[in-house]
């Protein structure tokens, strides 16, 4: 069982800036050797068969090629903008 210390659990407290009292240091104490425990259980698994993997899902790329298409012409984007200046749609302001 591998037990994390108060100590330890208030060397991490101050380096992540938390201000824990001292029921909150043996609550976390207590909790964090609980997970602890539990990862260890993974060691006594037999992985020696596994193949190594990044991802549990054998993904490939999914994205479509990026190639060029015809889309509308400058002139039938402009007609749908309630407003446009030399070839621009113009917006409201935001900035002073």
């Amino acid at each position: 069982m591998a037990e994390i210390s108060k100590d330890q659990v208030k060397h991490v407290a101050h380096l992540a800036r938390l201000e824990l009292n001292d029921e909150a240091v043996e609550k976390m104490s207590d909790e964090l050797s609980a997970i602890i425990d539990f990862a260890e259980q993974l060691n006594e698994l037999d992985t020696d068969s596994v193949e190594p993997t990044t991802h549990v899902l054998n993904l490939k790329n999914v994205m479509r090629k990026d190639e060029p298409k015809k889309w509308i012409s400058q002139e039938d984007a402009l007609r749908n903008a309630p407003d446009h200046k030399d070839g621009q749609i113009r917006v409201p302001s935001i900035l002073e």
